[in-house]
């Protein structure tokens, strides 16, 4: 049996809905914590990401989706599978405008607030600074100028903390919703089996994401200079035309290039372009 912790709160939605595109159906009730999953000899409950990260790192759970940030904050022993580069976030350190000298912190005793005591704690003995640490529960934000001269904090777009007239003075790490599993359960061979054929269908939701079908037909004469264009897997797949008329090529380009790639495919003599979504691909 794999023990799967799912993360309670903003995380949980994204979660599932990569779980339902690979074919793996959660259905869980407004008040239960402990859903059905469509995936035999998996057992799963919802927790919060912090406790996911402590539960893995005690061996209660073998697999779950965390944050990366508490990954660090709890100094848990885990193995990372994979990144779902979802929920991005920056664990910055940020202050008063009216504070700052040049934008650095002043060269004085510092009051700095966070929830994160062992990040924090170690950003302020790598800087050398003389400050006192605060412990936070929420609402970090709030705390300068009156509570706090400095916080440590996560931002996505950093619009709170410019709401609050803070300014970010340092990047402390990057983080993201990624897939952990507890290392003893990885040194068995029959849990490793399944922990990584569970890997692969949520990594192929993942790549299929990052890319679209393209096909696109060309005459003869272009084909090679179509082909070189295009930012395939590996190799495009390539039929020929009804009454040899030129070609249909087929591949699975990366979405982001597709803005320059398509007047690129028109330039180099392709026509009838087709680009359709795609659900997973596994290498």
């Amino acid at each position: 049996m794999i023990r799967l912790g799912l993360p309670k709160g903003r995380m949980y939605d994204a979660v599932k809905t990569i779980l339902a595109e690979a074919g793996i159906d959660v259905k869980v009730g407004s008040r239960d914590y402990r859903p059905a999953i469509s995936l035999e000899g998996f057992e799963t409950k919802i927790l919060k990401p912090q406790n996911i990260v402590e539960m893995l790192h005690a061996g209660s759970r073998d697999l779950g989706f965390a944050g990366a940030d508490w990954v660090r904050e709890l100094d848990a022993d885990l193995v990372e599978l994979l990144d779902t580069e979802l929920d991005p976030v920056r664990v910055v350190a940020a202050a008063p405008v009216d504070l700052l000298e040049g934008d650095l912190l002043p060269n004085r005793h510092l009051v700095v607030a966070s929830e994160y005591t062992t990040i924090t704690k170690s950003w302020i003995a790598s800087k050398g600074l003389d400050a006192t640490f605060v412990r936070t529960y929420g609402a970090t934000e709030v705390f300068p100028p009156e509570d706090a001269d400095c916080i440590v904090d996560n931002t996505a777009t950093g619009s709170t903390l410019r709401a609050n007239n803070l300014q970010i003075v340092d990047t402390l790490m990057l983080s993201s919703t990624r897939l952990y599993a507890n290392p003893r359960c990885m040194d068995d061979p029959e849990k490793r089996a399944r922990i990584e054929d569970f890997v692969l269908v949520v990594k192929s939701v993942l790549e299929a994401r990052q890319r679209v079908m393209l096909e696109v037909n060309v005459g003869s004469s272009d084909l090679e200079r179509l082909v070189e264009i295009l930012p395939c897997m590996r190799e495009p797949t390539i039929s020929s035309l009804h009454g040899s008329s030129g070609y249909a090529v087929k591949s699975a380009v990366p979405r982001k290039a597709l803005a320059t790639l398509i007047p690129q495919i028109k330039a180099a003599g392709g026509s009838d372009i087709v680009v359709t979504n795609l659900a997973q691909i596994v290498p």
